[in-house]
């Protein structure tokens, strides 16, 4: 993409008239931070800025994005976030910029292969376990398929995006059933409907816009796994940044179970029938050498592999890579045999990247077991110890970066997330030397007055929370703020048990009010009760931890059991930590509080939403007035009035919920 002259209308002058169209009001905090985002995008400078809630961040970083003279990326961790930019914040801001001299308001929205519907899976039909196509589903889900189907055709028929996130409802199986994965797809080259390809014209859009959306999972794809799926382009902004190291280890995860292979070999069987040998058979082989060895390994992480299991996956990998060997090239010119030839090798190729990654036994990998459950067989999943290397190496020497978020600054500093994203504290602030990456921490602030809007009130006077869920002290103290708050109580827990027995407790001793509990309904119809009725307390685990945004009156409690730290036993946080003690580092420290600051901030943050909002966090955890790590977490909160007073917080909840 050729780059254009730089603009000569200035940062602030261009956000002040967005601003202005849109209806908004000028924040001090949005400006300075959209000069500096300009600024680093000039200089070549990583900047991490902290942007609280209600500051207008995306303004903040779509401006300079917009003015700059080269491609810049957008990428985001939800998908609720995505929507937003690409269905409000971007279409009113090229409106209300559209005239001024200098800014390229062409954008575009890129996701991974499978968040598209794919034509072909659905005109031609989806492979049976011998890799037969079968044009017409059948069994409980062929009325949600048929309307996906329909859906895609009207899509295609009217220009559409086929981005799953416009589909009718449905359930990942049944998306399946009509979009394929990257290793599965034909190529726009080999395709009938290449030219039809929603996938396919997503890219040729990305290709032809100056600003392009996506998500962290495909920004680490394409930087660090080195699978090019975006346009070329010099700047990134990451946004909700703190999610950043989650979903990119997410991205890097592999998974790999006893039923995978025995699927990917029952479906080569059609294809490998005249090849040397049984090479699907093999392969199956294989699959029961892996399920023998599974079942004499107990579920969790697995340090160092027992001689069954590594056999086992070395016989899995040479099996799959002799089974990929014998897939005929092509099927004749056949498009249904190519797609069929196509999807099977991908599955196979799958499982044999996979065992090959896990029978290396890296260091810089961890392997681990998860546990059988209802329906769900046992799997082995693999994951990178680390990921700030690759994300340094790999992102941040080649593009400049602006990570923002509204909590990044951990115990009151940049240091602990810029060393988890790849940036050396020694590198903060310098002048640019050759081969060093010199970046910049700013915190913009918050437009809201939390000494003012907001109490944290730490419950000292509790046990310490146990293992076996809420004691009669915890759910007693969950009673009493409740109902001092007649309701308007969002209830964050660290696990799904919790909530559920604060939920049933409270519903019994506060029959007057709507208890709702994470899992009586989908997400959305929850949030929808909570805010309609304001004498209703929602209790649940992480997902209302980020993803609730309900301000006003309808939430002026925020409870949180317990200090949110990592299970002891989760493979990969317990290795992170393990591996930092032994390099000399506080493994809790950079793992364990990390990980427990980020959600508290994040859950802390659900109560203040507008500047006219009012209330109290309660942390039940008295960890956090006692314990020495304690001031590290509340200095990565909001700066609330605190009090340990329960008597006080309880007359302040009555006055609010009276008024």
């Amino acid at each position: 993409m050729p780059e254009r002259p730089a603009p000569t209308t200035p940062v602030a002058e261009v956000l002040a008239t967005a601003v202005a169209a849109l209806g908004g009001q000028q924040r001090e905090g949005q400006v300075q931070m959209a000069d500096e985002v300009a600024t680093a995008m000039e200089q070549g400078r990583h900047l991490l800025v902290q942007a609280g809630t209600g500051t207008g961040k995306s303004l903040g970083y779509l401006v300079p994005a917009l003015l700059h003279d080269k491609r810049v990326v957008v990428a985001t961790a939800t998908l609720a976030l995505q929507h937003q930019l690409v269905e409000r914040d971007l279409p009113r801001l090229v409106e209300a910029v559209k005239g001024v001299k200098g800014v390229d308001a062409s954008y575009a929205v890129l996701k991974g292969r499978s968040n598209y519907a794919c034509l072909h899976r659905i005109r031609a039909g989806v492979p049976d376990d011998q890799g037969a196509l079968v044009e017409v589903p059948t069994g409980s889900m062929a009325q949600k398929v048929l309307e996906l189907r329909s859906w895609a055709e009207e899509e295609s028929e009217q220009g559409g995006s086929g981005e799953r996130d416009r589909a009718p409802r449905h359930t990942d199986r049944e998306w399946r059933q009509v979009s394929v994965n990257h290793r599965e797809c034909l190529g726009a080259a080999k395709c009938p409907f290449g030219a039809e390809c929603f996938a396919e014209l997503a890219r040729e859009k990305a290709h032809r816009s100056h600003l392009v959306v996506t998500n962290h999972s495909l920004l680490a794809i394409d930087a660090i796994e080195d699978v090019p799926m975006i346009p070329d382009y010099d700047t990134v902004v990451i946004d909700e940044a703190h999610e950043l190291t989650a979903r990119v280890t997410q991205a890097a995860t592999d998974e790999l179970s006893v039923a995978d292979i025995e699927r990917a070999a029952r479906r080569s069987v059609r294809w490998t029938a005249d090849a040397d040998g049984d090479p699907a058979g093999d392969l199956e082989d294989a699959a029961e050498a892996l399920a023998d060895a599974v079942a004499a390994v107990g579920p969790g992480r697995i340090d160092a592999q027992p001689q069954q299991l590594a056999d086992a996956l070395a016989l899995v990998r040479d099996s799959a890579r002799a089974c990929v060997s014998a897939y005929p090239r092509e099927s004749g010119g056949d498009s249904e045999g190519d797609a069929g030839r196509t999807q099977a090798r991908g599955m196979v190729q799958e499982v044999f990247v996979t065992a090959e990654r896990m029978a290396a036994g890296s260091d810089a990998d961890v392997l681990w077991l998860s546990e059988a459950r209802e329906r769900i067989p046992a799997r082995l999943h693999v994951a990178p110890l680390k990921v700030w290397g690759p994300m340094r190496d790999k992102l941040l020497t080649d593009k400049t970066v602006v990570f923002t978020s509204a909590t990044l600054m951990l115990g009151g500093d940049f240091g602990a997330v810029a060393t988890s994203l790849g940036l050396k504290p020694a590198e903060r602030d310098v002048d640019d030397v050759e081969g060093v990456l010199p970046w910049t921490g700013l915190d913009v602030g918050s437009p809201f007055d939390y000494g003012q809007q907001a109490i944290l009130y730490v419950a000292r006077h509790l046990p310490p929370p146990g293992r076996d869920g809420l004691g009669p002290a915890q759910l007693d103290e969950i009673c009493d703020l409740v109902d001092a708050a007649d309701g308007r109580t969002l209830g964050l827990f660290s696990s799904r048990r919790a909530a559920e027995q604060a939920a049933e407790v409270v519903r019994v001793r506060l029959p007057h009010l709507t208890t709702l509990a994470q899992g009586d309904a989908q997400l959305p119809e929850l949030a929808r009760q909570f805010v309609d009725d304001p004498h209703t307390c929602l209790f649940g685990t992480l997902s209302l931890w980020q993803g609730l945004d309900v301000p006003g009156d309808t939430c002026q409690l925020v409870l949180v059991d317990r200090i949110p730290f990592p299970r002891p036993d989760d493979p990969l946080m317990s290795a992170r930590a393990k591996a930092a003690d032994a390099e000399g580092r506080n493994g809790f420290m950079e793992v364990s509080a990390t990980h427990a600051a980020l959600l508290l901030a994040q859950g802390a943050g659900r109560l203040i939403r507008t500047t006219t909002d009012r209330g109290v966090v309660a942390m039940l955890d008295p960890r956090l007035a006692t314990a020495r790590y304690g001031s590290f977490l509340k200095a990565s909160l909001p700066p609330m009035w605190t009090t340990t007073d329960p008597a006080l917080v309880r007359s302040a909840l009555k006055r609010l919920a009276s008024g």
